[in-house]
């Protein structure tokens, strides 16, 4: 199944954070290969110029590396994956305090919120 874009967002900024999410998350672990990026453009359904574009970017931010010859793999800098996931979160954050303010809340009315839905879903 093809992956879900924005078209606001530049497609190939939207596959690195795709990506970025699957190593947060442990769908690629540290040291794992990756796809190829023909592979990876077919489970996208994007050009393979626009996965290399993205493969290169994380590789510019030391989330994977290439062995000649080998293939892409995955870092296993456990510190680099770390701080993705702490920038992704961010992000999400981010989005989420901005989601709440056009609901008219400020970020102490966002947490409140979110501590009783947590606090309710235990």
């Amino acid at each position: 199944m093809a992956w879900q874009f924005d078209g606001n967002r530049p497609i190939y900024a939207q596959l690195v954070e795709h990506i970025q999410y699957d190593i947060v998350s442990g769908v690629y672990p540290p040291g794992e290969k990756l796809p190829s990026v023909r592979e990876l453009a077919t489970l996208a359904a994007v050009n393979p110029n626009t996965m290399q574009k993205a493969l290169a970017e994380l590789e510019t931010d030391g989330l994977i590396f290439t062995q000649r010859t080998a293939g892409r793999f995955v870092t296993q800098d456990v510190e680099a994956i770390r701080q993705a996931r702490e920038r992704l979160s961010q992000s999400i954050l981010q989005s989420f305090l901005q989601s709440m303010g056009h609901l008219g809340c400020t970020p102490q009315q966002s947490l409140e919120i979110l501590t009783k839905y947590v606090e309710g879903s235990n």
